[in-house]
């Protein structure tokens, strides 16, 4: 719990090179988060269900593919912008990215 709440007040807070966001209860640990350009996010599946963490925004369009439970995947920002993340899966899971 205190890990979450670092990681919470670190990913809103400041820019970072590399952000852990653990799937859980299926939702996000984040809701929120910003990060420099060249910056990862970490995605952790901590969940017991399948995962697919996509992304439709114009310009940053990915998507992962499944992610198994217990599998951690992560994506890089290679240009600044907002981006909007959903798991195509549990629509209701949404986080959205800010790329300095």
């Amino acid at each position: 719990m205190l890990a979450t709440a670092f990681v919470f007040a670190f990913a809103t807070n400041a820019i970072a090179a590399e952000v852990a966001v653990t799937q859980k209860g299926r939702k996000f640990s984040e809701k929120k988060i910003e990060l420099s350009v060249g910056s990862s996010i970490k995605f952790i599946n901590d969940d017991d269900v399948t995962h697919n963490i996509h992304s439709t925004t114009k310009g940053y369009a990915f998507d992962v593919g499944a992610q198994k439970p217990g599998q951690t995947i992560v994506h890089t920002f290679g240009k600044a912008g907002k981006v909007k993340i959903r798991c195509a899966i549990h629509p209701k899971m949404k986080i959205k990215v800010t790329v300095k």
